[in-house]
């Protein structure tokens, strides 16, 4: 049984920075890729950053790029998201999600995901 579990939402400024982190228990992330995927009220859940299983790759939605950095570390089994230069519009549920397998083509698409989290709240005022 995978279990993902996000933390380290909250109230920023705009301009402000966090860090959200997604750990993991019942399989060894280091083994398969992750994303981050957020949801605003009353808008679909959307992509915002994938890291392959190997941790080579990395991928952002535009709207993040040079803002967001997605890593893991492998010794905790854990996903982060450093999210700098943030902005009202980032406000939104964030969630951390995984597969299957240990390939995703088509990253930025949610059925690509098997396993999610339960999702922390950011919030961030102008």
């Amino acid at each position: 049984q995978v279990k993902l579990v996000e933390s380290g939402g909250g109230l920023v400024q705009a301009g402000g920075s966090l860090r959200l982190s997604c750990a993991a228990s019942g399989r060894t992330l280091s083994n398969y890729p992750m994303a981050w995927f957020r949801q605003a009220p009353g808008k679909e859940r959307d992509f915002v950053a994938h890291i392959t299983w190997s941790g080579t790759n990395t991928y952002y939605a535009d709207s993040v790029k040079g803002r967001f950095t997605i890593s893991r570390d492998t010794a905790k089994n854990t996903v982060y998201l450093q999210m700098n230069s943030l902005k009202p519009e980032d406000t939104a549920a964030y969630y951390c999600a995984t597969s299957l397998g240990r390939i995703v083509t088509r990253y930025t698409r949610r059925d690509e995901y098997d396993f999610w989290g339960q999702g922390t709240q950011v919030t961030v005022s102008s």
